[in-house]
């Protein structure tokens, strides 16, 4: 069984917060989809918080920058036995229904 970890990403525009009954909707999609793919989904991983530091050689400065044109939102990790499994289960991930909202797929190399 192949790893695939998913970035969780959207554009920085300004979103309006949910109404606590959007919310609550949201949540119920997230756990259903958590049950129909649970054998799948290794870890869950978690949503970012803003900012952060980046380390490279030169030393640590400030990041993400806000030049950027997407924000790397959230990550989990998968199980799948081919990159068409790892996609179906992304595709039906409630984190996409965000306008600009999309979803990097990236096989783990190793075990």
């Amino acid at each position: 069984m192949k790893k695939y970890l998913l970035l969780q990403r959207s554009t920085p525009e300004a979103h309006t917060p949910p109404s606590p009954a959007e919310m609550q909707a949201m949540y119920a999609a997230f756990n259903a989809w958590k049950e129909k793919f649970n054998d799948s989904i290794l870890d869950m991983g978690g949503k970012l918080t803003r900012g952060g530091r980046v380390l490279s050689t030169a030393g640590v400065s400030d990041g993400p920058f806000v030049e950027a044109k997407e924000i790397i939102g959230g990550f989990m990790i998968v199980a799948a036995d081919s990159y068409e499994r790892a996609l179906e289960v992304a595709r039906e991930c409630p984190g996409l229904i965000a306008p600009g909202s999309s979803c990097e797929i990236r096989e783990l190399a190793g075990p």
